[in-house]
């Protein structure tokens, strides 16, 4: 039995959506926007401030960190922002596993609780044509095409995830399962998360 499921995903591939049918189905807490306001609380961040930049990197590239700017002295121990939001998110998604059973969305939960043999670590992807139609449907068109929303959104989850993990985003070896949701749909998707965490071996 796997007491803990993260779920990483592509934006726009349905992984908020199957995370929280999985927990549902199970009965146990689901963390994403709860997850945000729990470390908004922590590190006394705005809600909105910890969405835009806890899996987020401040720009586009790696090097974008070596510019972060620097935190003050006494506030964040001089830490950048970003750090600083990194080691409260570390230690928030930590207290919740210790909590017991969840699932956790995103911010970078499968490396921070990679140790724990209780886990069970689920990336979910899509191809383009399938996330482009769910974005327009669920968030609307905006200025910038949904092509580039998409870029946009996955190469700064890529960025933070290299530069606080050292691993590479998406990669199968960093997970239990990668599932396609344009192949397998998201009903299934949850189908099959709940049959290996329920399973005993």
């Amino acid at each position: 039995m796997k007491n803990i499921i993260t779920i990483s995903r592509q934006f726009g591939s349905g992984g908020r959506s199957v995370g929280r049918q999985v927990a549902e189905k199970l009965g146990i807490p689901f963390y994403d926007k709860e997850l945000v306001e729990q470390i908004a609380l922590e590190s006394g961040f705005a809600p909105k401030f910890v969405e835009e930049n806890g899996e987020h990197s401040p720009g586009k590239s790696i090097f974008s960190y070596a510019f972060a700017a620097p935190g003050t002295p006494g506030i964040m121990n001089g830490l950048s922002t970003a750090d600083f939001l990194w080691n409260i998110q570390c230690s928030t998604i930590l207290q919740l596993a210790e909590k017991g059973p969840c699932v956790i969305v995103g911010r970078n939960a499968d490396y921070i609780l990679k140790d724990r043999p209780d886990a069970l670590h689920v990336y979910i992807h899509a191809d383009t044509p399938f996330r482009v139609d769910r974005i327009v449907r669920l968030y609307g068109e905006s200025e910038k095409s949904p092509e580039a929303r998409l870029q946009e959104k996955d190469k700064r989850r890529i960025v933070n995830y290299q530069h606080y993990t050292g691993r590479t985003w998406g990669a199968a070896a960093n997970y239990d399962i990668c599932l396609n949701t344009a192949k397998v749909g998201i009903d299934k998707a949850v189908e099959i998360i709940l049959s290996l965490a329920q399973d005993d071996k």
